[in-house]
């Protein structure tokens, strides 16, 4: 498990009225002033990557994910995902505001999602591959698992379609009845993507306008035919889940009641669940809880399998986040430690 951090820019307001607490101090140190007990103290942390306000969506693509998507190119399978309190920039990371993108034409906002079917595509037409692209998008709300491609087709009759997780003893977890769609170009996907994201819940919170209520996993599954040097044919195939977390966060700041207080209490319990799974694979624990969450079972691979693994922590710059950050931080800290 690869585990890199990304610290947002302070707002204009945040700037007038907060001061900023973490620092970038190299590639790969970051040190984080907080108050305790009224003294100030000063916390180091190390990770894969550090990467600060400054960093663009493509620099950030090419120096974090790109050597990914090149992984699965080779027919591994790969996770990303993104982890850190609402309003951090998760969303932002992993998909930008890619609206006006076309294939080989990125707008400068997008994010991993469409870099990486650009990335995917221009690779596969340079090889001259011949190929099969399948894809699938799931949202996993209030514990709740839907097809948001299938609901994206059927978006005026309101309607989403509920999955079910099972166990395959060969294939591990599965999701009965989830549409991967086949798709012949990187516009197709973005097109679908367009659908998708109108789908997925989100809410306004005092922490975040736009705050994801849910988790959503984009899965791009690649099947290439190549020949080996005695002439045979080979299909290779590799395995991508681009995964946005929905925000951790404190009920009490982000003003959250009624329905966005019941999804709260969901996101940050399937989230506990995440660091007590992590927790377990570090300290090598007989038991791992992956079955309390459906967020954990779909992870099961990425996190104690054969899937090769990339976490995206975000966290806000500003002392007044600092109980978020320092939990975010210590979070990637211990997943850093996870050994497959």
């Amino acid at each position: 498990v690869k585990v890199v951090l990304r610290c947002r820019p302070m707002s204009a307001t945040e700037r007038a009225r907060d001061k900023a607490a973490v620092q970038c101090m190299s590639e790969k140190v970051v040190d984080v002033a907080y108050s305790s007990l009224g003294k100030t103290s000063k916390k180091q942390f190390c990770f894969d990557g550090v990467y600060d306000d400054k960093t663009t969506q493509q620099e950030f693509y090419d120096k974090v994910v790109q050597n990914v998507v090149d992984e699965v190119l080779q027919g591994y399978n790969c996770t990303v995902f993104a982890y850190g309190q609402t309003g951090t920039g998760k969303t932002y990371t992993m998909e930008g505001q890619f609206g006006d993108s076309t294939y080989k034409n990125m707008v400068s906002n997008a994010g991993v999602v469409p870099r990486a079917v650009e990335h995917i595509f221009r690779y596969l037409e340079a090889n001259d591959l011949e190929y099969q692209v399948r894809i699938s998008v799931v949202e996993l709300y209030n514990e709740e698992l839907s097809d948001l491609i299938a609901a994206a087709d059927d978006e005026s009759a309101g309607k989403l379609r509920k999955l079910r997780l099972l166990e395959d003893p060969k294939k591990g977890v599965v999701l009965q009845g989830v549409e991967e769609r086949p798709v012949n170009t990187a516009n197709d996907i973005f097109a679908i993507l367009e659908g998708t994201n109108k789908q997925r819940k989100t809410a306004e919170t005092l922490c975040n306008k736009q705050s994801s209520r849910s988790h959503s996993i984009f899965t791009l599954r690649i099947f290439m035919k190549e020949k080996t040097v005695d002439e045979e044919e080979l299909i290779k195939t590799g395995t991508l889940n681009l995964v946005d977390l929905a925000g951790s966060e404190c009920v009490g700041r982000s003003g959250a009641q009624g329905d966005r207080k019941k999804e709260a209490g969901q996101i940050n319990q399937s989230l506990l669940t995440l660091g007590r799974v992590i927790t377990s694979l570090v300290d090598h624990q007989p038991h791992v809880p992956y079955r309390e969450s459906k967020l954990t079972r779909l992870l099961q691979e990425s996190l104690g399998g054969r899937t090769k693994t990339l976490i995206i922590a975000t966290v806000s710059p500003t002392s007044s986040n600092m109980e978020e950050t320092l939990s975010t931080l210590d979070y990637a800290c211990c997943a850093k430690s996870i050994r497959h």
